[in-house]
């Protein structure tokens, strides 16, 4: 089976406070997107987990890929294995989800695949300790995110076209959330805020900055676009950015323009996973 896995952008993100346990608490928007990595999976009795190709050049024992399905096989006792392989459209590192996604992925597939009946939940949970953003990818929908990512509400979004732009930079998080220049927002926001007075701002991007210059000429490059739709912004803690249309040609013309040392790409809007489309993922 191939399943689709997902990206998604953060349409703001506050952070509201630092916690005892060193993570950050946050107030985001996680919408997502219909551009995605495609993930094949083939059944295996032997117990063997095998990743047959993709994400070469990440170890197997930090691809997140790789450690779901052995996180899964290990709390559950399971005895079946599975051949996996990835084309990797979303680019890494760069705030899109892609890895999260892929190890939700593997997660709702691998539930079904081993005949498991896990739920909904119990996936969440299984996710939480691999990386904040997967139990978003796992409940399936663009929401209001809260805690440290994990606390959803499902939202209903403007079906925008964005386009989205990877200057080829990979920032890491925790030098993000380790910086001086960080931003934080004490003032909590309620989700219907969010269309109203939610400050669209990134907590992030004063460190991305400081961290990686190219953002912020990106960001400008978008701005400076003819009709797109409120001001570009960054996504997670970076590095890629984005900007908003309501007319998909519109949002082409825009990417034609893009500088070539730039990868750029056009996504829908969309409300739910496609993984919510597939049998593997009713709950």
């Amino acid at each position: 089976m191939t399943y689709l896995s997902p990206a998604k952008i953060n349409l703001f993100l506050h952070v509201t406070s630092k916690r005892a346990d060193g993570y950050h608490n946050l107030q985001t928007i996680f919408q997502l997107l219909d551009y995605c990595d495609e993930i094949n999976i083939d059944y295996r009795n032997d117990g063997v987990i095998n990743r047959i190709s993709g994400n070469e050049h990440i170890p197997k024992d930090q691809d997140l890929i790789i450690r779901s399905a052995t996180i899964l096989k290990k709390m559950t006792g399971s005895k079946d294995g599975a051949d996996i392989s990835i084309v990797k459209k979303i680019p890494m590192g760069g705030g899109l989800g892609g890895g999260s996604s892929n190890a939700a992925t593997v997660l709702i597939a691998l539930n079904e695949l081993w005949s498991l009946n896990l739920s909904k939940e119990d996936l969440m949970d299984i996710g939480l300790n691999l990386g904040a953003d997967i139990p978003m990818f796992i409940n399936g929908h663009s929401s209001w995110g809260e805690g440290i990512g994990e606390i959803l509400s499902p939202m209903l979004l403007p079906k925008y076209f964005y386009l989205v732009v990877s200057i080829n930079k990979h920032i890491s998080t925790l030098e993000i959330f380790a910086h001086k220049a960080l931003t934080i927002s004490p003032v909590q926001r309620k989700m219907s805020d969010f269309s109203l007075v939610s400050n669209p701002h990134n907590d992030c991007l004063g460190a991305a900055i400081d961290l990686e210059g190219e953002i912020e000429d990106a960001l400008i490059h978008l701005n400076s676009t003819e009709k797109h739709i409120d001001k570009a912004r960054m996504t997670g803690s970076g590095s890629c950015v984005f900007v908003a249309f309501e007319k998909e040609e519109d949002a082409i013309i825009a990417k034609k323009e893009l500088p070539i040392k730039w990868l750029g790409f056009i996504a829908k809007a969309i409300d739910k996973s496609p993984l919510c489309n597939w049998d593997v993922a009713k709950w």
